[in-house]
């Protein structure tokens, strides 16, 4: 596939990411990332918190961007921003950024949905990936199970009914203690862990369902979030947290990920594509990535993008903006953030009659 012609500057302000990069051809001249702290001491992102860090570091972050790709602003030939879904405060900063940017400077801009991008970041890594491929796309607000037909066509096979993955692995890492974020937290105490201490549900992963079931490529987090918050619950009681928490870790990192590569092993066989691209935040935890490409070993190829364009970045935002220059053409500056933006070129799996 083609990259729009010319230089790209793309902007991520959905959640506690203020980043920029600049994207010329597949090439990427620069990127950065400024990861918000203030978050920590409430244990989450606080929307209003995020919508004013991005206010006051978007310009300085910019500014990063051009200087590490050599470049003054005016050698920008468009201008891409992720106008959603996310945060409506944070994602308005970037798309008023965009908007005031490419009118001053006469430049196309163009509207990004968040989670394409995250689709079309391992490209940055691998420009070799090409449709159709199996995708999962986990965040801490998504979790996606595709059949990528060609870019731009993707067909729904799965998604989570309650908590995104990201957002299990931040509310156990709560419970259990640890701190914002609780992704990485949560895998650098599972190394000290032993996953089979207790054996946390596998949610929607039962035998005797097929293909044509919701249940079969559908995710559900929350029951086995509850049990591992019971389980803490039991220990706290006996005073046993602090020397299980390693124990505790482990099980449900090894619950989480059985569930995410086992419904990715069901699209592979239900699509009989060979190829398998992980995506989102999620996608940096090294065991997943690990058990993913063994237990795909001989029947599918993983792709990953590394872990700077994997989690929140402009990057992806440029890689993707780039794509729909070309296929959409720019979007009007009457372009709006939407928390609820609908993903482009998506269709659903029809369920059984």
């Amino acid at each position: 596939m083609t990259a729009a012609p010319g230089i790209v500057l793309g902007l991520e302000t959905t959640c506690d990411e203020t980043s920029a990069a600049v994207l010329e051809g597949d090439v990427v001249r620069s990127l950065v990332i400024h990861s918000q702290d203030v978050h920590r001491v409430y244990g989450g992102v606080v929307p209003e918190l995020a919508a004013r860090e991005h206010l006051s570091r978007i310009d300085a972050v910019v500014d990063a961007a051009l200087s590490e790709a050599g470049l003054r602003s005016s050698a920008i030939d468009a201008v891409a921003v992720a106008a959603g879904p996310g945060l409506i405060g944070a994602l308005l900063v970037g798309v008023v950024w965009a908007k005031s940017f490419a009118f001053a400077r006469g430049v196309p801009v163009v509207g990004v949905h968040h989670m394409e991008a995250h689709l079309f970041a391992p490209l940055l890594d691998d420009p070799d990936l090409a449709p159709p491929f199996v995708a999962l796309l986990v965040s801490g607000g998504h979790t996606l199970l595709l059949h990528v037909e060609d870019w731009g066509r993707y067909v729904l096979l799965g998604e989570t009914r309650d908590d995104a993955a990201g957002e299990a692995f931040d509310k156990v890492a709560k419970v259990l203690g640890l701190p914002y974020p609780g992704g990485p937290e949560i895998e650098r105490a599972a190394l000290d862990g032993e996953p089979e201490s207790r054996r946390l549900p596998r949610p929607l992963l039962r035998g005797g369902t097929v293909p044509e079931d919701r249940d079969y490529f559908d995710f559900s987090f929350s029951g086995l979030k509850t049990a591992t918050a019971l389980w803490v619950e039991e220990l706290r009681a006996a005073g046993e947290v602090e020397p299980m928490r390693a124990h505790v870790a482990a099980a449900f990192q090894d619950a989480a990920i059985d569930t995410l590569v086992g419904k990715t092993e069901r699209a592979v066989d239900a699509t009989g594509v060979g190829v398998v691209s992980l995506g989102g935040g999620v996608s940096v935890n090294q065991t997943l990535r690990a058990r993913m490409r063994e237990r795909l070993e001989g029947r599918a190829r993983v792709v990953v993008a590394s872990p700077r364009y994997s989690l929140d970045n402009g990057a992806m935002i440029a890689r993707a903006g780039a794509y729909r220059l070309l296929v959409d053409g720019p979007s009007p500056l009457s372009i709006a953030a939407r928390a609820d933006l609908p993903f482009p070129g998506l269709s659903r799996r029809l369920p059984a009659a």
